[in-house]
């Protein structure tokens, strides 16, 4: 399965100004704690970091554990500084890894 994020945050912003980036991914989680019909633990496959970063410095990061949904959805604030890139990037077992990028525009 493909991951897909949503992303949503002001796409403009006035410098100095404090925004809420809100991001969700569909991931199918799996905590590793259930088990086949035939009685097989099924392995777990969780998304384990989320990190964002604004012009290429870390704003926000967060660990994530089993007991999470399928679907993370995060929730965060930050300043808006100056117009450039915002890179979100999710990681996880078995290599999962997700990177989406997004404009902000600062005046």
């Amino acid at each position: 399965m493909t991951a897909q994020a949503l992303i949503h945050f002001p796409k403009k912003a006035r410098r100095g100004e404090v925004i809420e980036i809100r991001t969700m991914i569909s991931h199918p989680m799996e905590t590793g704690f259930r088990r086949t019909q035939q009685g097989e633990p099924i392995p777990r496959n969780i998304i384990t970091a989320f990190v964002c970063r604004y012009n290429d410095v870390e704003v926000f990061r967060a660990d994530l554990f089993p007991a999470l949904t399928a679907n993370p959805f995060l929730a965060f604030h930050t300043v808006a500084a100056e117009s450039g890139t915002l890179t979100f990037t999710w990681t996880g077992d078995d290599g999962f890894r997700a990177e989406e990028r997004a404009k902000i525009e600062v005046g």
